[in-house]
């Protein structure tokens, strides 16, 4: 399996951003393929009709789907911004709906995590940030992974704290590719 992986955020230090690393280390432990990348190589514009008129889809937008059309999956961790997902990545996924000739979400794949510090984890932004999705055509895991009090819950090697809390991530991850092999079978 082949899956394109990232952090729906900016910041350097970002509990997201950790979280997409060590699911990408535990996916490559179960020998997946993983491209983990930045979510800032994907920089668009504030989303506008007339510039998506006039100029087409920006470059971040394209590389996007360039990088997606090349995977079996994808894999979001993304912050919750009060109570929804990030304003940067409601964008990209507008800019993204726009491409041609298809709707470039259609048929995707997508498994969706968070980290928070919040004692919810991140996951009533996760339910927000399924519904542009879906609404697009893709097919977004019904399992999500949630994690709470995000800025205590990782060691310095960046595996989690609570075992079992690492296991069921684990245990997802492997649902989600034996689910995508059952898909190519």
């Amino acid at each position: 399996m082949k899956l394109m992986m990232l952090a729906a955020s900016l910041r350097k230090d970002s509990c997201n951003i950790k979280l997409i690393k060590l699911a990408a280390k535990l996916l490559l432990e179960q020998g997946a393929h993983v491209d983990l990348l930045d979510f800032s190589v994907f920089d668009v514009p504030l989303y506008n009709g007339d510039t998506d008129a006039a100029t087409g889809l920006p470059t971040g937008a394209l590389r996007f789907i360039h990088h997606m059309d090349k995977t079996d999956g994808l894999i979001i961790s993304s912050p919750e911004y009060n109570f929804s997902m990030p304003g940067t990545l409601k964008n990209l996924i507008d800019w993204i709906s726009r491409g041609k000739p298809e709707q470039p979400w259609k048929g995707r794949q997508i498994y969706l995590m968070s980290a928070s510090p919040a004692l919810v984890g991140g996951n009533r932004g996760l339910w927000n940030t399924r519904i542009p999705l879906e609404s697009c055509g893709a097919f977004v895991y019904p399992d999500m992974f949630s994690l709470a009090s995000a800025y205590t819950a990782f060691k310095e090697n960046g595996d989690l704290n609570d075992a079992n809390l690492q296991q069921r991530l684990d245990t997802t991850l492997q649902n989600f590719i034996n689910y995508l092999q059952k898909l190519k079978a």
